[in-house]
């Protein structure tokens, strides 16, 4: 589908050009529910890299970003960009945005809320007649889920110059390749070109991603909006754990070799080990018992492991612990075990002067400066290896719940976190800060 085909949306056109808060948090909801009718399989959310679903999404979003007032483009590996340009053409640019693909059956705010909201805020200074001294880009990021090619943050990866080219080679469900994917997509490019998909830096004032908590924090607090502070650090690992199969009858419990009790040991040992520690997290997402049988005493078993932390050195004292209790169950169980690290990020800080500056805008809306790390990855993190980037998580209803499809927000708390994003950006000021550098991937 081209841009050119796709219906432009009416919500924001036909209102004032002073449209208040209350009317672009409807129209922010409005939009995500219309966005949710673009996905691979009807009645769940599921958009996916690169698919029919997702480009149609795509050049719903084109047009939108076309009807605020701003160019759109996209680039190789299907990032949609919107430009506003400042009082001046060719300005640096404060870059906003956030993911437009999905998990499967997921909810239809995880990401896109920190597309739709920027599109809201440059409508309405469109309306006015009003720009800055430096541009505004809202990045749609084409992947950042992982789903179809088992590889994350392609859409930020880009941009920051920090395409691995190895997962070209990855295959989804159907033996396409990521890279016959690209090179098929229509786009007017080829994978030769992702290296022209990065941003220069000395081009990008700083990013700031608006998006939902997926957790409880702001809810339990009974508050609207908060401040990352961080990005949790994240270890994978995937454990094979093999022992002897035997007959469920007849082998006596003191000379089993039970690989699944022995993971499901260890798991317990994860959850022991993490539990308690504030800012600490440990889970087992997978557990397999492959060729299993309920009378038969399992002699493999396959299972994941996730440890994230805010704090590096907290993540890489429990991995080791983590480690060391896999090795003596094992030995006491008389099991042997296969890990394989498939992932390790470290965390990434909200750079300290961008906080300040939401701080004040929260302030100057009323509200409290309630500061919280974020234990999921995000774009933000990636695109922190070239420029400052502050992050402002908006609250969950449903318990805080995410990646389903009962996750879900309020036009209120939509209109508030519009208010406080436009503040920030419209008292913007570049912090001159090189730390960013330290995280380049």
């Amino acid at each position: 589908m081209n841009m050119s085909d796709c219906t432009k949306s009416n919500e924001f056109a036909e209102a004032a050009p002073l449209f208040s808060w209350d009317e672009l948090g409807a129209g922010i909801m409005a939009r995500a529910q219309a966005l949710a009718a673009h996905t691979e399989a009807p009645g769940m959310m599921t958009r996916s890299f690169l698919t029919p679903a997702h480009h149609t999404a795509a050049a719903r979003l084109a047009a939108w970003m076309a009807e605020a007032g701003m160019s759109v483009r996209r680039d190789v590996v299907g990032n949609v960009i919107g430009r506003y340009e400042g009082i001046e053409p060719d300005a640096p640019a404060l870059l906003t945005g956030s993911h437009f693909d999905t998990v499967p059956n997921g909810g239809i705010y995880d990401g896109i809320l920190g597309i739709l909201l920027p599109i809201a805020c440059v409508a309405r200074w469109h309306a006015q007649g009003r720009r800055f001294a430096h541009a505004i880009e809202v990045i749609g990021f084409a992947e950042e889920e992982g789903v179809r090619f088992k590889a994350t943050l392609l859409g930020s990866r880009a941009i920051a110059g920090a395409f691995d080219l190895r997962v070209l080679d990855h295959t989804d469900a159907a033996g396409v390749t990521m890279r016959q994917a690209i090179d098929t997509a229509g786009l007017g490019y080829s994978c030769a070109d992702l290296g022209a998909a990065a941003m220069d830096p000395a081009r990008m004032l700083g990013f700031l991603e608006v998006h939902i908590e997926q957790g409880p924090v702001l809810l339990d607090a009974g508050l609207a909006l908060g401040i990352v502070t961080g990005i949790a650090g994240a270890t994978r690992m995937q454990v094979e754990v093999s022992g002897v199969a035997g007959h469920a009858g007849t082998v006596p419990m003191a000379g089993r070799r039970d690989a699944a009790m022995a993971a499901a040991e260890i798991a317990l040992a994860i959850e022991q080990r993490c539990g308690g520690v504030e800012g600490l997290v440990g889970t087992v997402g997978q557990f397999d018992v492959p060729g299993g049988a309920a009378n038969v005493v399992p002699g493999r078993a396959l299972f994941s492991i996730d440890v994230r932390a805010e704090q590096d050195g907290q993540r890489e004292a429990a991995v080791a612990d983590i480690l060391a209790a896999i090795d003596r169950i094992a030995a006491r169980r008389g099991v042997a075990t296969q890990v394989r690290q498939t992932h390790e990020a470290r965390s990434v800080p909200c750079a300290p002067a961008l906080c300040r500056q939401l701080d004040a805008a929260l302030r100057r809306a009323g509200l409290p400066a309630r500061r919280l790390p974020s234990g999921a990855g995000h774009d933000a993190m990636v695109i922190a290896a070239r420029t400052d980037m502050a992050m402002l998580f908006v609250r969950c209803g449903n318990g805080g719940i995410s990646h389903n499809p009962l996750e879900t927000m309020s036009a209120e708390d939509a209109a508030l976190a519009a208010r406080v994003a436009s503040d920030f950006i419209e008292h913007f000021q570049p912090s001159g800060s090189n730390d960013h550098k330290e995280y380049l991937a």
